[in-house]
């Protein structure tokens, strides 16, 4: 998270500090925008691949955006663009049979404020053309001259790009009591705790921990690996901005990968995604392999 994030410019600002469990890159969000999730059963879409998904909730919402009188485009792998530049990042995973997808609007943006907090690496940035954060997105606001759209105009635009491209009955519906205790509970007890929060901080603290990365149609994936010797994989912490259902995949590649003979780096990744039941957003075996590879590469 320290990677991620000015953890000090955070706290100085009063922003608080969550942990999703879709993955990717830290996002900042104000009152100047809002996410959404859908949550719906893998046979309501019929898809079964996060690829597929990603790509049909992203058109979805671009064709919601677009009734607002702009030109929004899905941009694989998870974005949805007006001229380029981004107005919509999303992310998803399975879990079971459920879907959980979630996505964001920037309605407005304090682009300096955002550049304050978030440790953007300039590899990201590169792959779009730009230099800082603020440059690659774009508001309603500025794309409406100063004046966006209500928000709850926002809000019915995508509902009917979801549900006319996604043939689906929307109801409005109360949260229950049940449901708002339930949300309290995991809350309380898991995803809002520090120890979930700041579970992967620096990994690079401990000694003898070698750091890769590898940059690719998937995303940045960072390696933090130390050997045994030089000849097996004692230890190892991968993150970094890909997608990957279920969430666990990654804790339980780590541990498969510990213990592992160096020399079958790449046989033993190619294994577990042949048995594991893993969906990747154009991610791939080979990517996770370049970025230990990478970090390794010091001992040769």
């Amino acid at each position: 998270i320290s990677h991620e994030l000015h953890l000090d410019a955070c706290r100085t600002a009063g922003v608080g500090i969550g942990r999703r469990i879709t993955g990717g890159g830290a996002l900042y969000l104000d009152e100047g925008q809002f996410g959404w999730e859908l949550v719906l059963h893998k046979s309501t879409l019929g898809l079964t691949s996060l690829g597929d998904v990603a790509r049909a909730l992203c058109e979805a919402s671009a064709a919601g955006l677009s009734r607002l009188g702009i030109d929004a485009r899905y941009r694989p792998r998870n974005d949805i663009e007006v001229a380029g530049r981004k107005i919509s990042g999303t992310g998803g995973f399975f879990d079971g049979d459920t879907i959980f997808y979630q996505g964001t609007v920037l309605v407005d943006m304090d682009g300096a404020k955002m550049a304050r907090l978030l440790n953007v690496p300039a590899a990201k940035l590169a792959k779009h053309g730009e230099t800082n954060a603020a440059q690659r997105g774009v508001t309603l606001r500025e794309l409406f001259g100063g004046t966006p759209p209500a928000l709850a105009t926002v809000q019915a635009a995508l509902m009917q790009g979801f549900a006319e491209t996604l043939g689906l009955d929307l109801e409005p519906g109360a949260i229950t009591a049940a449901e708002e205790a339930a949300a309290s509970a995991i809350f309380a007890d898991e995803i809002g705790s520090d120890d979930f929060v700041f579970g992967i901080d620096d990994p690079t603290a401990a000694p003898g921990i070698l750091t890769g990365r590898h940059s690719g149609a998937g995303g940045t994936i960072t390696a933090y690996v130390k050997p045994e010797k030089g000849a097996r994989i004692a230890d190892l912490v991968l993150t970094g901005d890909f997608f990957v259902t279920p969430p666990r995949t990654i804790i339980d590649l780590e541990a498969h990968l510990r213990g592992t003979d160096i020399a079958a780096l790449e046989a033993n990744i190619d294994r577990f995604f042949q048995t594991a039941n893993v969906g990747l957003l154009t991610a791939t075996a080979a990517d996770f392999s370049a970025a230990i590879r990478q970090a390794l590469a010091s001992l040769s």
